[in-house]
């Protein structure tokens, strides 16, 4: 199903050929990210990522975005709490062309001193946006909960303070020591033969050293009681974040935990949007959601609800998930979940680029890809009492974890009252 390739100083390539298509995703990924981060840089991964776009060694930044976008493509990056990625999804025909690029971004960043001043500016302003948007700033406040003085637990663009404080030289010396072949992963689905772009990758990335593996501090959960942050802001409506520590991204039981989360918030048949929206109209958006890490993980009900109904609306999404912990899904539910499960899952890996990223992060991470064979046949090993069991596991009210953000006095008392915190 998929060919893989193993370069001696450890950088892997892994490829899937997709017929019926025109297209090529390729990414490159690196084994980096904001965990792996010191305090006084936080954001440093982030960092350097704007500024692989501004130019390499044989591309300018106009270069860059014009050979790509010029024949019809499109380029982008992004940074996560362990993954670096480059990604580009171009006509096969200009796959030479686009491992070039990426690659020579990678290996061969200009990072001119000009450059590192102006994407400091656009950074701190990314910032700011990101804590203008309640929407996206109340996740930050769940993470400091979930993981508290932990690198997980901070926010992947970094700080006012730590980005003010990374200078050229640190960026440099970053990516020297982390951007290394023992750390990268070549991914790439779609019109693509795969011994060519071995060929190629080992034509460019050969001679380079190894370079230590990267690590980082394993994530710490130690919680015995619930724990809530109020933002008060004069928003129009209350975001909430409602999150508990859930499993690792090979957890055995993850698929269970993926089956859960559809069951309660992940589509317009879950209990949570029937419940909240259709039957009271508590709130507009409701939804459940997942984060997997290599060592830890986050079950989380996010919604935007009126601002006079925030204690209802807690009430009743506990109750729901008291409901699943204690009385098992119906068989009905139990089957709709799984074909939803499989069925999205299909239909992703339909598109190239969704294929790529699939392969990508996993090879990146667990250092293996599954087949949708392997897929389909593990999750069909899942069953009723399984989700029952996890369910327990994990929603337990002393690991309550919950972020608010809008105009909360009136209600703080009620609030405080659903969580039995005085």
């Amino acid at each position: 199903m998929f060919k893989k390739t193993k370069l001696s100083n450890g950088l892997r390539i892994i490829t899937k050929r997709l017929s019926g298509v025109g297209s090529l995703s390729l990414g490159i990924w690196i084994n980096i990210g904001g965990r792996y981060e010191a305090p006084a840089y936080k954001g440093i991964s982030h960092f350097l990522e704007h500024l692989l776009f501004k130019g390499s060694e044989k591309y300018s930044c106009r270069l860059i975005k014009e050979s790509i976008e010029g024949v019809g493509g499109a380029l982008n990056g992004f940074t996560s709490e362990e993954l670096t990625c480059y990604l580009v999804k171009i006509p096969s025909r200009y796959q030479a062309k686009a491992l070039d690029i990426l690659s020579d971004m990678v290996s061969a960043p200009c990072l001119k001193h000009e450059d590192v001043g102006k994407e400091k500016t656009v950074i701190l302003e990314e910032l700011k946006m990101y804590r203008d948007l309640p929407q996206s700033y109340v996740y930050e406040l769940l993470d400091e909960l979930l993981w508290p003085h932990q690198a997980i637990g901070e926010p992947v663009i970094g700080t006012v303070e730590s980005v003010e404080n990374i200078t050229r030289q640190n960026i440099k010396s970053f990516q020297n020591t982390h951007y290394t072949p023992a750390n990268i992963v070549i991914s790439a689905a779609g019109l693509i033969e795969h011994d060519l772009l071995a060929k190629k990758v080992s034509a460019i990335f050969a001679q380079k050293t190894p370079g230590g593996l990267n690590t980082f501090t394993p994530a710490v959960e130690v919680q015995d009681k619930q724990q809530l942050k109020v933002f008060h802001k004069a928003t129009e409506q209350t975001h909430m974040a409602l999150g508990f520590h859930g499993l690792k991204r090979d957890h055995p039981l993850r698929h269970a935990q993926s089956l859960l989360h559809i069951i309660l918030g992940a589509n317009m048949s879950s209990r949570l949007f029937n419940e909240v929206r259709e039957k009271r109209g508590l709130a507009y958006e409701i939804g459940t959601g997942l984060k997997r890490y290599h060592d830890t993980g986050a079950f989380l009900v996010h919604a935007g609800i009126d601002n006079r109904k925030v204690a209802p609306c807690l009430e009743l999404i506990f109750k729901e998930l008291e409901k699943i912990k204690n009385k098992p899904v119906t068989i009905d539910e139990f089957k709709r979940a799984k074909e939803f499960y499989l069925g999205q899952l299909m239909l992703a890996l339909e598109d190239t680029m969704e294929y790529m990223l699939w392969m990508g992060e996993s090879m990146a991470c667990l250092d293996k890809v599954y087949t949708l064979e392997e897929v389909i046949k593990e999750v069909n090993k899942v069953n009723i009492e399984d989700l029952r069991k996890l369910a327990q596991q994990i929603f337990k009210r002393e690991k309550i974890n919950l972020a608010l953000i809008g105009p909360l006095e009136k209600e703080k008392k009620r609030i405080y009252s659903k969580l039995n915190l005085g």
